[in-house]
């Protein structure tokens, strides 16, 4: 990217060349550039330019200042947020991103709970090496985190008539109506500093080897089985092997999302049902707007949808 192909990025490159860790000189590399996220690399920094219709005011800077007070768990900012061209602009570390060839999932799982376990008093909270009780977070200021709101907003783009929509919007009426938003949110059996949107993109590598977490927008307090969904839906549809969701729960222990009675799918299941239907739904949507067959990885998250449907309970119990 020699030269920045518009006014925004020709902007963030030279935000990210006059912070620290950036340079005049280094060669600008756009890490991200969809759904209205634009995401450049300069040198050792990452400006982060947000979606224009989040929520970037005040709540984005108490979600940045619990990442700054939590280096042990996130990548903290190098600056206050800022605005450019009418957009919220974030400045990082730049961190390596996960390699497929090996996903660090035992880290992945110990990362997550020693986050779930942010803020806690008492034993649980030192059950785990590196865990930080009684910290000073600013959690209170923190919104509550009550439901997937993207689950809906990706199934409300479905086309109707399409055969695969149909077992996706289908397996959709199978989640409670709050879930669907529908229906008043229950108050969460447990609440703890929760991710919002955890998955293995979220975490990047430091020179040291060790692991932190990117990306706070959805940072808030709510029911931490929500931050386990994601890889349960993708070991309930199959695609995730078993070997990998196992040292991924090895590694979890037993953080704040683990039951006392250990049956982990009871609290996982509607998190995980409705994270395959969301999968799917975007899977589905992207195929589509390529004008391309569906490939195995996206069929099955379908054909898990088909199985919601017919026990209305997540095949991954």
């Amino acid at each position: 990217m020699s030269d920045p192909a518009t006014p925004l990025a020709a902007e963030l490159v030279a935000i990210g060349r006059a912070a620290p860790g950036g340079s005049p000189d280094a060669e600008p590399v756009t890490l991200y550039d969809r759904h209205g996220v634009l995401v450049i690399r300069v040198g050792d920094v990452v400006v982060k330019a947000h979606q224009a219709d989040r929520d970037n005011g005040p709540l984005l800077a108490v979600r940045m200042a619990v990442a700054a007070r939590s280096p042990g768990l996130f990548l903290p900012p190098l600056d206050q947020p800022r605005h450019v061209l009418g957009r919220v602009v974030t400045v990082w570390p730049y961190g390596e991103p996960v390699s497929p060839d090996a996903p660090p999932w035992w880290e992945a799982g110990r990362l997550l709970a020693r986050l779930h376990l942010t803020g806690l008093s008492g034993e649980r909270a030192a059950s785990l090496p590196g865990a930080e009780p009684d910290g000073p977070h600013p959690t209170g200021a923190l919104p509550r985190w009550e439901r997937p709101v993207r689950a809906s907003q990706v199934v409300a783009r479905l086309d109707v008539d399409g055969r695969e929509e149909q077992v996706i919007l289908r397996a959709f009426g199978t989640l409670p109506a709050w879930v669907r938003g529908n229906a008043e949110v229950p108050l969460a059996r447990n609440v703890a500093l929760v991710h919002g949107d955890w998955h293995l993109g979220q975490l990047v590598a430091l020179p040291d080897g060790t692991w932190r977490l990117i990306d706070v927008e959805d940072l808030g307090v709510g029911d931490p089985a929500w931050d386990l969904a994601r890889p349960a839906a993708l070991f309930s549809a199959g695609v995730l092997p078993g070997e990998d969701w196992a040292r991924f729960l090895d590694g979890y222990g037993t953080g704040p999302a683990m039951p006392a009675d250990g049956d982990l799918w009871r609290v996982l299941d509607v998190p995980a049902r409705t994270l395959a239907i969301q999968i799917a739904a975007t899977c589905v949507i992207s195929a589509r707007a390529d004008r391309r067959p569906l490939d195995g990885f996206e069929s099955a998250l379908v054909d898990t949808c088909s199985r919601i449907t017919g026990s209305g309970r997540s095949p991954g119990e």
